[in-house]
């Protein structure tokens, strides 16, 4: 199973349509448009999982940086939740 992180995406695209997207490639296993909690609007950015890595390379491979709905749109590996840093705080005695 590998778990793709789609960015740079329309704010109108629904889940269906990332999962179509990527169906061609594959088994999708789910596709998710990341909605803002507050708003209910998409924030630009997804998540796909699909069932063979090699499917999802060369998923990858086709629609990195390629077009969609007018916007190049960035497709990766996902980094699990524990490499990314985190954003939310910072020591408030260290602006130097």
């Amino acid at each position: 199973m590998t778990k793709l992180f789609i960015g740079s995406l329309p704010y109108s695209i629904t889940d269906q349509e990332l999962n179509d997207l990527f169906k061609d490639f594959g088994e999708v296993s789910s596709a998710q448009v990341v909605m803002d909690r507050n708003t209910g609007q998409s924030r630009g950015f997804g998540f796909v999982e699909m069932s063979n890595d090699e499917e999802a390379q060369k998923a990858i491979q086709k629609l990195n940086e390629s077009d969609f709905k007018g916007r190049k749109i960035f497709v990766s590996v996902a980094k699990p939740r524990e490499d990314r840093p985190d954003r939310g705080s910072f020591d408030r005695d260290d602006r130097g």
